[in-house]
């Protein structure tokens, strides 16, 4: 029996980096905020880790360090690490996200940039940034601003957290 499969099937795949540090008493989280006119205005439920796509050949670990350096402009943070796991995102994309222990600031982000064309049927084509902003948060602002899909990387992390390192 031959059994097809078309590319159709096949979820795009995603990995990409959870930066946290301890602040006092509370755990802070390194979030980014998608650049591009869709996003300009949207907040709560917008941001996300800083990731990007891969094939399935490729390593999830050393994309998510590529892509920081894509969307962040800076090397990766090193640090102790750990797997938070993957998540099927609403889209059906696959999430893979790692924690790592960091703690950095961040002036600017210099984030490669995309095309597209704005507004839509519009015929005028733009440049827009991956990424326009990113901050560390609290766990609690974090909840309310990441994406809906990628919530899961938060509640892993508040298990690992005191383990990583």
């Amino acid at each position: 029996m031959i059994l097809s499969c078309s590319t159709a099937d096949v979820p795009k795949l995603s990995a990409g980096l959870l930066p946290f540090r301890w602040r006092s008493e509370w755990l802070e989280v390194f979030l980014v905020h998608p650049g591009g006119p869709f996003w300009a205005t949207k907040d709560d439920g917008a941001w996300s880790l800083a990731k990007g796509e891969y094939s399935g050949d490729e390593d999830p670990w050393e994309t998510a360090l590529r892509e920081w350096e894509e969307e962040i402009g800076q090397p990766p943070p090193t640090g102790p690490s750990a797997l938070l796991g993957q998540f099927r995102q609403p889209s059906g994309k696959l999430v893979t996200g790692y924690a790592i222990a960091a703690d950095f600031e961040i002036d600017a982000v210099h984030s490669n940039t995309f095309t597209m064309e704005w507004p839509p049927r519009s015929g005028r084509v733009g440049e827009f940034p991956e990424v326009d902003r990113a901050e560390w948060m609290r766990l609690s602002p974090a909840r309310q601003k990441l994406i809906a899909g990628q919530l899961p990387f938060l509640d892993r992390l508040e298990q690992l957290a005191g383990t990583i390192g």
